[in-house]
């Protein structure tokens, strides 16, 4: 729209300009808007196309994920877009199945199909069951698989087809920079509809005492199309073109640096509704806690020990070698994991995060795994069953005879054990005082969100067959394991940050509540105000019971997807709150979908939440999206700095423009200079504040949330403070400048109303500087690391004196003095002082 109103003044200013003054001297002041139009619409152009290059590398990025597949008889690497039905696609531990498809041959299969069906269980796959659905993971095993089906008609892709539907939301801030451009908008053209007006009477009453109001010559014509040019040069300036520009150069830089933050953006305007969420809902594994389990507490030989990577060897020392020799040989023989050496000759483990624990563990105590596994024999193997809740092998040992090792569920292990390892490593029968001993430290470890596991032993006869079953009595315990998911490094600091910053951190988990508990404790979220929720119980609370619950949720625990797409909707609807959310899991797709902002997680996250997320996480750390709270708040600070600052040229620009149109009959700045000065405020004045890097009191405000005043009384102090002084030197110039610097003769007039621009522009300049904190009296603070403000304000000076010296003729302008542009460049820094004055003035926040 504002484009087509600078090409209406275009074509009105080259008809006029051309009548009166003929080609191409009338020209100028058309040819220089039509060169603005060109200017705004090569930077705009360049900026979405830019944009557009930033989520062609995006799309790239996402495509990168490459298969073994075998096609025209040879084996292959390939994109998983590139899969045709009839591929055969080899799949192994920890990959994604890329389509649907069917199980042609492998052995031990465990699918989970957790991200596509929400179950944790995972659904083994053999000839007898073949099926294999893309989205879902390999847990176990290896195997070939035939594709039957592409793209969006597997049945991810129908999952993934039903989540396009919902409506697009405005964020916050869109909504309040509509608001503000429209009472902008309004604003510029109710005054240049009032200046049209006084113009046109003026025009009729000079007819009318003249009495020639019958009379209209060409003269006349021409006389009120200088008129239209007029108004329409004020709501040229008046219209907030740079606002989308603004937002745009802030929400793309903001992008391009969190991408090296680990933060992908998917949306742009994600970036600010980050930056006013009031509320975090977190998952706890892989987001809170590491997804790395790790065993830290160890009872053998009777006695509790914590351990550490420190203390790791002392433990040769500290437990007889025996007994050292026995746990070493239980955990590498007795496990469905594997440590391997990987392409870059780094040990590396497999399986899942229970048993990558032990076999940590066991490497940290100084365990051989390829040894301990060529040195006896695996006779038989009952895998880890849910319902007996135990794992056990049969070895045949090197020097003869069988040994069975067993480990599961403390409790249940405990009681089929007779005997236990002592302290000086010898057998001794279990006894009550034992059995207490050990029963105490299982509890303990429970209580400190630890899982515990129970290792244990025993002889079998040579007469043992692979057809028996493993004996299930009369074992000798070697010990206790306390596992546990460690919280993430600087997590518990990021969660103080949100807390200062007035966001509430809340964890919504499928664990136990007494875990879950635990870690939240352990990083700051549930506090003695704040309550845990189990799913269940939350769901069978009423209306009313949800309206005094939900805020201080603080923790639910086993909750399902649709609990957690329910607290979402609740805390966005009933509470007003900005909300972000983490997921991972196809199941959590709804929710993500539901939030202000869905944070999807890079690296256990599923394709599925990764589309219906609005930033994915690379690192999956929570303190990533603390940092994307901070850019988001960033983002919102500057576009308001850049508000501030373009507000305060409109308001002076029009008033100036109006009253001196109405006072005197034609405006002191000319379509040319206010074009100038709106690209120094619009385009130029974008790049330069809404790039600015954001700093650590970001995180000491409250956020702003969705009903906040965007335009805040800090704001209007500002502006309206900076607006005065800036009206007043201008009037004054404008009344005393001739006989200030003795003006006379027939220039007169240029040159006064190049001393205005001058001075207007250079007050401009400075005002940009003093923009640069809203608050604090310290602008200059880091201003040379953000080279584009500084590149900014050079180009504006240079080009200056380029359009005040050299370009006469095409911008309306007169060379200046030494004394004058000195005066100028003055008036303008006077303006810093007088900002530093306002910030002093207190006023509310809102």
């Amino acid at each position: 729209m504002t484009l087509i109103i600078l090409a209406f003044c275009a074509l009105v200013s080259l008809i006029v300009g051309i009548a009166t003054e003929g080609w191409p001297k009338g020209a100028h002041d058309g040819l220089g808007i039509v060169a603005s139009i060109l200017l705004v619409v090569f930077v705009t152009a360049t900026s979405d196309y830019r944009q557009s290059l930033q989520f062609k590398d995006l799309d790239k990025e996402k495509k990168k994920i490459a298969i073994q597949v075998t096609r025209n008889g040879y084996r292959q690497k390939m994109s998983i877009y590139d899969l045709l039905p009839g591929d055969i696609v080899h799949l192994g531990i920890g990959d994604q199945v890329p389509a649907d498809g069917l199980f042609i041959s492998g052995f031990s299969v465990l699918i989970d199909e957790s991200s596509l069906t929400g179950e944790s269980e995972p659904v083994m796959v053999n000839i007898e069951n073949p099926f294999l659905l893309s989205g879902t993971k390999v847990q176990d095993g290896s195997c070939k698989m035939m594709v039957t089906t592409v793209g969006m008609k597997t049945q991810w892709g129908k999952l993934m087809a039903t989540l396009v539907e919902g409506g697009d939301d405005e964020t916050p801030l869109q909504v309040k920079l509509n608001g503000v451009a429209t009472i902008i908008g309004k604003i510029g053209l109710f005054f240049a509809i009032v200046t049209f007006a006084v113009l046109v009477q003026g025009l009729f009453a000079r007819k009318l005492k003249d009495n020639t109001h019958w009379i209209w010559s060409g003269d006349d014509a021409l006389e009120m199309l200088e008129y239209f040019a007029v108004a329409v040069t004020i709501v040229v300036v008046a219209v907030p073109e740079g606002l989308p520009l603004a937002v745009t150069l802030s929400l793309a830089f903001a992008m391009k640096k969190m991408m090296n933050d680990k933060a992908l953006v998917r949306h742009l305007a994600a970036c600010e509704t980050m930056g006013s969420s009031t509320t975090i809902c977190s998952d706890k594994t892989g987001t809170l806690t590491t997804n790395h389990m790790t065993v830290v507490k160890s009872c053998i030989c009777m006695t509790v020990r914590e351990v550490k990577p420190s203390n790791a060897s002392n433990f040769g020392s500290e437990i007889p070698q025996s007994a050292l020799k026995l746990l070493v040989q239980s955990i590498f023989n007795n496990t469905g994991g594997e440590v391997v050496i990987n392409k870059e000759g780094k040990l590396e483990i497999l399986g899942t995060p229970t048993e990558s624990a032990l076999l940590d563990f066991a490497l940290l105590i100084g365990g051989d795994f390829q040894s301990e596994r060529q040195s006896a024999k695996l006779v038989k193997v009952e895998p880890f069953n849910s319902v007996k809740k135990r794992m056990g092998v049969v070895l045949e040992l090197p020097e003869g005879g069988l040994r069975a090792h067993c480990k599961g569920a403390s409790e249940i292990i405990l009681a089929n054990c007779d005997k236990v390892i002592a302290s000086n490593g010898e057998i001794v029968p279990l006894d009550e005082d034992s059995i207490k001993h050990l029963n105490v430290t299982i509890n303990q470890f429970a209580s400190e969100a630890l899982r515990t596991l129970c290792l244990a032993y025993m002889e079998v006869e040579n007469g043992f067959s692979p057809e028996n079953p493993i004996p299930v009595s009369g074992y000798t315990c070697i010990g206790i394991v306390g596992i546990k998911d460690p919280v993430r490094p600087g997590v518990k600091e990021s969660v103080a940050i949100c807390r200062s910053a007035g966001i509430t951190v809340r964890m919504v988990t499928g664990d136990n509540i007494h875990t879950a508990k635990a870690i939240a404790r352990e990083c700051g979220i549930l506090t003695d105000e704040g309550i845990a929720i189990e799913g269940p119980d939350f769901r069978e609370k009423s209306e009313e019971e949800l309206q005094k619950l939900i805020p201080k949720i603080q923790v639910m625990a086993r909750s399902s997807p649709l609990d957690k797409h329910t607290l979402v909707k609740h805390l966005r609807t009933t509470f007003d709150e900005v909300v972000a959310v983490t997921g991972d899991g196809t199941n959590d797709a709804p929710a993500l979908h539901e939030a202000d902002i869905g944070l999807a997680m890079g690296i256990a996250g599923t394709e599925v939440a990764k589309e219906s997320a609005d930033v994915i996480i690379l690192d999956d750390n929570f303190s990533t999206i603390v940092t994307v709270a901070k850019w988001g708040r960033s983002v919102y600070i500057n576009i308001q700095k850049f508000v501030q600052f373009q507000l305060t040229v409109n308001i002076v620009a029009l008033i100036v423009n109006f009253s001196s149109a109405c006072l005197t009959g034609n405006a002191p700045l000319t379509a040319v200079q206010l074009l100038w000065v709106n690209m120094i405020m619009d385009t130029l004045g974008a790049l330069a504040l809404a790039t600015e890097p954001p700093n650590e009191d970001l995180m000491k405000r409250s956020p702003v949330g969705r009903r906040g005043s965007f335009i805040s009384n800090v704001m209007w102090r500002n502006i309206l403070g900076q607006s005065l002084y800036q009206f007043i030197v201008i009037w004054y110039l404008q009344a005393e400048g001739k006989a200030i610097f003795h003006l006379d003769g027939p220039g007169s007039d240029l040159i006064l109303n190049t001393l205005i621009f001058n001075s207007f522009v250079f007050c401009q300049v400075f005002n940009e500087i003093s923009s640069r904190e809203m608050e604090k009296l310290d602008v200059f603070k880091g201003i040379l690391e953000n080279y584009v403000f500084v590149a900014v304000l050079s180009s504006t000076v240079i080009f200056q004196i380029i359009i005040v010296e050299f370009l006469g003729t095409f911008a309306n302008t007169s060379p200046l003095t030494l004394a004058q542009w000195f005066l100028s460049i003055f008036i303008g820094f006077l303006g810093m002082p007088i900002a530093a004055a306002l910030k002093l003035i207190p006023v509310g926040s809102t």
